[in-house]
């Protein structure tokens, strides 16, 4: 599990070399498969349920599961969340990061800043013997005392030999409810916040997801393993960050 998250890591700090205005979301997609494939993993999205990419590119209003597209040109100003999963030795990784394409407007940063800093809120939750309600407690807490709303549609999961296992993990609730968190699990935790409200609408391609009012959403997520000393994150985003340097959210 650790091998292929750290795989996706490596994946979106490849994908943030190319990030940039004028470069299309197919781009990237084609990186991103061409990258997982020469580290010896197959893209864990392409033809899951019928999805047809390596990777979910949603920008700016778009939530998540945004499909890649030669049309869809990044510019200046856009954020971009880009969803990744590979399996690797039968296990499968998923991460996911919002990256800014060139300078972002201050009051969206401070969305995607708030989004991320309660993703690690969340994590601080995923300790043995607490509950699934306490992560998504965490999360909508930290997130609405800031004025933001939380998509109640879309939620985190269980991850091992298969991409979406049991239980689920919304990025809501209340604290000491649901699932009881067990040593050897292993989570995803992906807030998924708006900037308006949380209403969404599913487009007409069967995967988009955007907010109904068209405001902007941010997009963050790690693998979680749940351990007796803690929670370890097997995911990454130290390649990514290597890469923006001080352009990282």
């Amino acid at each position: 599990m650790r091998a292929a998250n750290q795989l996706v890591g490596m994946t979106l700090g490849e994908l943030a070399k190319h990030v940039a205005p004028g470069v299309s979301t197919l781009q990237l997609d084609k990186i991103a498969e061409e990258f997982i494939r020469d580290h010896g993993a197959v893209p864990a999205f392409l033809g899951y349920s019928g999805y047809p990419n390596s990777i979910c590119t949603s920008v700016n209003e778009q939530v998540v599961h945004g499909i890649p597209s030669s049309k869809n040109i990044l510019k200046e100003g856009d954020v971009i969340s880009i969803d990744c999963g590979t399996v690797l030795n039968g296990f499968v990784g998923d991460s996911a990061y919002t990256y800014c394409v060139g300078e972002v407007a201050p009051e969206v940063k401070k969305l995607l800043a708030t989004t991320k800093e309660s993703l690690y809120e969340g994590i601080k939750q995923a300790v043995v013997g607490k509950r699934i309600g306490d992560i998504g407690n965490a999360v909508q807490t930290y997130c609405e005392a800031r004025g933001y709303s939380v998509v109640r549609e879309l939620v985190g999961h269980g991850i091992g030999k298969r991409m979406h296992e049991e239980p689920e993990v919304p990025n809501y609730g209340r604290r000491g409810c649901g699932p009881l968190l067990k040593s050897g699990m292993c989570i995803c935790i992906e807030p998924m916040i708006n900037m308006g409200s949380k209403n969404v609408v599913f487009e007409k391609d069967g995967w988009t997801v955007r907010t109904k009012d068209r405001k902007c959403a941010a997009h963050f997520e790690h693998c979680i393993a749940i351990r007796p000393e803690g929670p370890e994150i097997l995911s990454s985003f130290k390649f990514l960050e290597e890469v923006l340097g001080n352009n990282a959210i």
